[in-house]
C-alpha cells in the first residue's frame, strides 16, 4: 500500500506555485460592540445575532462584558472556494496527479492498470472526482449576488425536493437524497434557482450530512436575513449500505431550524408539512 500523500507531494512536479492553488484561511474578524445610549432599538438581525451566538459570550456579573471566542465562525459568504482561482492548465495538472493516485491504487488491490478494461480507468475515475467535487471551484457569494431582490412578500417560499448527490468525507463514497428548504422573507427574496445552486455548491464537496444541512441554512439566513430559514434532507448513504452495517434501507435525516422556524412550533409545523419529502 502506498503511504499517504500531501498536498505538497501531489503537485510537486507543478509549475504553479503554491499561492494559486490554495487559499490561506481567511483572519478572524474581530467583534466590536457599540452602544448608542440614544437609540431605541438594536440594528443587528435577529436571525444573524441567533448564528452568531455561539461566538459571543456574555459576562453573567450584571456588566456589559463581551468575550470573542478564540475561533469565530467566519461568514459562510465570505469563505474562498478551495480551487475557485484554478485555471484549465491547474486542472489538468490535478487531473493528472489524481490518475497517478489511481494507478497506485489499481497496483495496490492486485489489479493490471495495463490490461484492456482499464486502460483509461485512472484518468476516467480522476476527472470523476474533479467533477464529484466541483462544489470546490464556486463560492457562494458569486452564486447569490446576482440573484436578492427586494419584494414586499411575507409567505413562507418552499423548494421542495431538491436532488442532491454528495461524497462522504469519511469513506470517499456517495450518498444522496433529496433537499427541502424554506424561508420567512423579510423585505427580499432570493431567486429560487440561486436556493437549489446552493445545495448543489455545497453538496459537491467532501461532506457530512449534518455539516451540509447547516450550512444550507446559514447561506440563505446571511445572504437575504429573513425572519427564519429551514432545511431538511434525506439522503441514502452507501458507507452504510454496500459496506459498514450493510443496512439498505436506512435513510438519515437532518435539519436546521433557524429565526421563526426555531421559536415559532406553528411556523415549524407549517415548514414540516409543506416540505415533507416522499419516499425514493
Amino acid at each position: 500500500m502506498t503511504s499517504e500523500q500531501s498536498d505538497d507531494d501531489i503537485f510537486i512536479d507543478s509549475t504553479i506555485s503554491k499561492a494559486h492553488r490554495f487559499f490561506p484561511p481567511s483572519s478572524p474578524k474581530p467583534i466590536t460592540t457599540k452602544r448608542n445610549h440614544e437609540a431605541s432599538h438594536d440594528t443587528i438581525s435577529p436571525l444573524i445575532r441567533q448564528i452568531k451566538s455561539a461566538s459571543l459570550s456574555i459576562g453573567e456579573n450584571g456588566e456589559n462584558e463581551r468575550t470573542v471566542h478564540n475561533r469565530r465562525r467566519p461568514s459562510v459568504l465570505d469563505e474562498k472556494a478551495l480551487r475557485e482561482a484554478d485555471t484549465e492548465t491547474v486542472r489538468e495538472q490535478r487531473i493528472d496527479a489524481i490518475s497517478r493516485s489511481y494507478q497506485d491504487i489499481l497496483q495496490s488491490i492486485g489489479e493490471d492498470p495495463s490490461r484492456q478494461g482499464l486502460l483509461k480507468t485512472a484518468k476516467r475515475a480522476a476527472e470523476a472526482l474533479v467533477f464529484f467535487t466541483k462544489g470546490y471551484e464556486q463560492s457562494i457569494r458569486d452564486v447569490v449576488s446576482d440573484a436578492i431582490f427586494d419584494e414586499e412578500c411575507e409567505n413562507m417560499v418552499v423548494v421542495k425536493e431538491i436532488d442532491m448527490y454528495s461524497l462522504c468525507e469519511h469513506h470517499m463514497v456517495p450518498f444522496f437524497g433529496k433537499v427541502s428548504v424554506g424561508y420567512l422573507p423579510n423585505k427580499r427574496v432570493l431567486g429560487l434557482s440561486k436556493i437549489a445552486r446552493i445545495v448543489e455548491v455545497f453538496s459537491r464537496r467532501l461532506q457530512v450530512q449534518e455539516r451540509l444541512t447547516r450550512q444550507i441554512a446559514e447561506a440563505i439566513a446571511e445572504a437575504i436575513e429573513p425572519r427564519g430559514v429551514a432545511v431538511i434532507i434525506e439522503c441514502l448513504h452507501m458507507c452504510m449500505i454496500m459496506r459498514g452495517a450493510q443496512k439498505v434501507n436506512s435513510r438519515t435525516t437532518t435539519s436546521a431550524m433557524l429565526g421563526e422556524f426555531r421559536e415559532d412550533p406553528k411556523t415549524r409545523e407549517e415548514f414540516l408539512t409543506l416540505g415533507r419529502i416522499k419516499p425514493f
